[in-house]
């Protein structure tokens, strides 16, 4: 069973940063070989892709994230992170962290970033 544990989450002021974190889990699961994503869900919207970290380390970002986030990861502990600054308010979601492409199987309970204005 893998398990995707977010963290990091809060609340920020605009123009603020927050680092998150995601903890993979699970013996049938290879971190080290997946592609991992951060992703995001406004309220009442789909689901949308922010960054995507592949296994040698390139990175992939969504226009609204480019030059504002970045994705890293650490295979050693089993994690991957989003670093997100310059945050404005539509950066308010709950985000969360899946392989890329995602699988159905591994969503997490994701964690919230609220930016006030």
């Amino acid at each position: 069973q893998v398990r995707l544990v977010e963290s990091g989450g809060g609340l920020v002021q605009a123009g603020g940063s927050l680092r998150l974190s995601c903890a993979a889990s699970g013996s049938t699961f290879s971190f080290s070989i997946n592609a991992m994503g951060w992703y995001r869900q406004h309220p009442g919207d789909q689901r949308e892709l922010v960054a995507v970290i592949r296994s040698s380390g390139s990175t992939v970002y969504a226009d609204f994230a480019k030059g504002r986030f970045t994705i890293s990861r650490d295979n050693r502990k089993n994690t991957v992170y989003l670093q997100m600054n310059s945050l404005k308010p539509d950066d308010t979601a709950t985000y969360y962290c899946n392989r890329y492409p995602d699988s159905s199987d591994y969503w997490g309970q994701g964690t919230q970033v609220t930016v006030s204005s």
